[in-house]
């Protein structure tokens, strides 16, 4: 593996590239380090909690694995990430991630497209899925409530249907959507309480997610 392309000082994170079966892929990885909780929907350490790590890896369409999660693991630990972490993965191309900075936040997109739709759809799980997923992962430097982790996350996807409908796209999303958010664990205090819309840090999250979400949109939009 080697290093391509590296600039995300905000965010701590790297973008790497590897070869899998024949297939040339790229990650992005964030060394979080002690004293960092993620709130997620990962498939890879889900939840809230502490974590010293998220990896957001790129697979080939078609993905044949039955075990995503262990994929992942063996990911980490080729780049020798230990301890706890959130693992995320995409058939969008990595190496196009785009950012969004507002107030000291950062919010890093992946954009797949290519099965798009409304969350709120007759059931349609029998039908083929051909490759999406929006992935989102913020970081932020003021340490978050559980309730206000969470609020983060609702937050970060209304400003992500709002950049669908602002690239022109008639949908809210895609099935396999995922959000990550990492924030300082917070001290006596308990943390900031509210990350709504509205809310400070809810703003920011929102503007930030917006810039990323329409940035990979609209070039997502004329490839599908």
């Amino acid at each position: 593996m080697r290093s391509v392309r590296v600039h995300l000082p905000a965010q701590r994170g790297e973008l790497r590239d590897r070869h899998e079966d024949g297939h040339h892929l790229h990650h992005l990885v964030w060394r979080l380090g002690p004293g960092v909780r993620v709130c997620s929907s990962a498939v890879l350490g889900g939840g809230i909690g502490p974590r010293a790590w998220i990896l957001n890896a790129q697979v080939p369409g078609g993905y044949p694995r039955l075990d995503p999660d262990r994929h992942l693991a063996e990911i980490a630990a080729s780049e020798g990430l230990t301890g706890p972490g959130a693992g995320l993965m995409t058939a969008a191309d990595v190496a196009a991630y785009t950012t969004g900075h507002d107030g000291g936040v950062t919010a890093t997109v992946t954009t797949g497209l290519g099965v798009r739709g409304w969350a709120a759809a007759p059931d349609v799980d029998c039908l083929p899925h051909r490759p999406g997923t929006v992935n989102i992962v913020l970081t932020l430097p003021a340490a978050l409530s559980d309730a206000a982790l969470v609020n983060a996350v609702a937050t970060a996807t209304e400003a992500k249907v709002q950049a669908l409908l602002d690239a022109g796209l008639d949908c809210s999303g895609t099935p396999t959507d995922a959000v990550c958010v990492a924030a300082p664990e917070p001290g006596p205090d308990g943390g900031e309480p509210f990350a709504g819309p509205r809310s400070t840090w809810g703003a920011r999250i929102a503007r930030a997610v917006h810039t990323a979400v329409l940035a990979g949109a609209r070039p997502a939009r004329d490839l599908s």
